[in-house]
């Protein structure tokens, strides 16, 4: 390609000197308010530097306009920055495996995305690149672009236009489905980072965080301690099922999930912030279904994408679908893989393990709780309320037949079905054209009860799912139904089996 052939270098919206000091400088304002309110803090000079601390990032946003440029060729995406340290970044286009656009709430005042182009190497900033900011619609011609495999760089019109294809809808957002985010643990995290936030800073604003608590709880100091902690559990409860509800709806409000026209699923989510996420179908490897014990009770699960490429701390984790109705959950990812009937992928049922897998969940469910009341009782005299303890143990017993229940595995025409867990279910549907190994472990207990765990190591995901606690028999049977010349021995004249050596590990 000659120099005149070379698209040319584009800088970054000149509306991002707006965006760039507006979002570095909503971090201050809570110090500001503190220092303004309590008096706090060393007088005028501290109140006169944060004051013009936005000035200065004003500079540095103009600094980094001027200096950030990109182009998009043939065979690879530029990225040149810096001022006095110059850097130059590029990615093959052949490599490119996710573009997701991220709109932060500034971001969307002023009309620009945030464009995150990464290979789904493991090495995060030698395997990404990211634009911030672009206009929302050159945001969407540069996804389009990237993901396009049959056409090279399209021309960068001076003004591109968004497309108006949203694509085939899979699924979109019930608002039935809030009934589930108190169900998760969100909530527990948001209560948690709101509280550390405030006690920090109230620290830096020179209060004492432990008597503003005590103060806030006088009254409760006065009451009988079963009506405190009553109160007190029942307050966490409902702040915690707020805080959830918030989360729930700034994170999939908005929610949907689309089949675009070149096959490609799109997830689209977000109330303050959005987010775009692409999975090229080609990338699938499967789907997986898990349900969290408190979702579990109230029939809810959650239902996550295997596809190799993807950068999972800017993805979501794959996630598809927020916490939704079970059948939902199922029917979504039986849509993601091309499939009509749940049954034949994450619904398939399930063959059941050996009952030697059943004892050893037993076993291992109860020693420890029969251990526990054990010490309960020799300390009967220091703990009086011992026999209490023995709960534990039918309550432990319960746990490992429920394991056991939610064991086991399905083979269809194109996934292997994995089932597995009790506190947090999980039903796994791994590509056979996926699986690239195989793994055989047993341990000594295993090797006692005659059964192994089989591996199927794939590139996506996990990276490996495991068939806990079958026969030697049928894992050779497994490897054999899905790889079929893999435990042949092609140097022996009429094909010899390997599968002894196999089946010892």
């Amino acid at each position: 390609m000659t120099a005149a052939d070379r698209p040319e270098w584009r800088r970054l919206d000149p509306r991002m000197l707006a965006v760039f000091p507006l979002k570095v400088a909503g971090g201050l304002i809570p110090v500001l308010a503190v220092l303004v309110i309590t008096g706090q803090g060393d007088g005028g000079w501290r109140l006169l530097g944060a004051l013009g601390t936005p000035a200065v990032l004003v500079v540095v946003g103009a600094v980094r306009w001027y200096t950030v440029r990109y182009r998009v060729g043939a065979e690879r995406v530029e990225l040149r920055s810096g001022l006095l340290a110059r850097q130059q970044r590029s990615l093959r286009r052949d490599r490119v495996r996710t573009v997701d656009l991220r709109a932060s709430p500034v971001h969307r005042l002023f009309g620009l995305s945030v464009v995150e182009i990464g290979t789904g190497s493991t090495a995060a900033k030698e395997g990404r690149l990211s634009l911030d900011a672009v206009s929302s619609a050159e945001g969407e011609r540069l996804r389009r672009e990237l993901l396009d495999r049959t056409s090279g760089p399209h021309p960068a019109a001076s003004t591109p236009t968004p497309s108006t294809d949203e694509g085939a809808t899979v699924a979109q957002l019930d608002l039935a489905w809030l009934r589930f985010a108190p169900l998760t643990t969100s909530g527990l995290v948001a209560v948690g980072a709101v509280v550390g936030t405030a006690f920090k800073i109230a620290g830096d604003a020179g209060l004492n965080p432990v008597d503003l608590a005590l103060a806030a709880g006088g009254p409760l100091t006065r009451a009988p301690l079963w009506l405190a902690i009553t109160l007190l559990t029942a307050a966490v409860l409902v702040v915690a099922a707020l805080g959830s509800l918030a989360v729930y709806l700034e994170g999939w409000w908005r929610y949907r999930l689309t089949r675009e026209a070149d096959g490609t699923l799109r997830l689209r989510r977000g109330l303050l912030t959005t987010r775009s996420l692409s999975i090229e179908q080609r990338r699938m490897r499967g789907a997986e279904v898990s349900e969290p014990l408190a979702l579990r009770l109230a029939a809810g699960a959650r239902c996550t994408a295997l596809t190799t490429g993807l950068d999972t701390g800017t993805s979501g984790g794959g996630a598809l679908l927020p916490p939704a109705p079970r059948s939902h959950a199922h029917r979504v990812a039986a849509a993601a893989l091309l499939l009509d009937d749940p049954a034949n992928a994450t619904a398939a049922p399930l063959v059941r393990h050996p009952p030697a897998a059943l004892r050893r969940r037993l076993t291992r469910a109860t020693l420890p709780a029969l251990a526990l009341a054990l010490a309960a009782w020799l300390l009967r005299d220091e703990l009086p309320v011992w026999p209490s303890a023995l709960l534990a143990v039918p309550v432990a017993a319960l746990l490992g037949a429920d394991r056991y229940r939610n064991l086991g595995h399905a083979l269809r025409r194109e996934y292997l079905v994995i089932g597995s867990g009790s506190l947090v279910r999980r039903r796994v549907a791994v590509s056979r054209r996926g699986i690239i190994g195989w793994r055989l472990r047993q341990s000594p207990f295993q090797r006692w009860a005659g059964v192994v765990t089989l591996d199927a190591v794939t590139a996506a995901g996990a990276g490996h799912y495991s068939v806990v606690d079958i026969s030697p028999a049928r894992a050779v049977e497994l490897v054999e139904q899905i790889n079929p010349a893999l435990l042949v021995n092609p140097s022996g004249p009429t094909g010899e089996r390997v599968g002894q050596p196999l089946q010892r590990g």
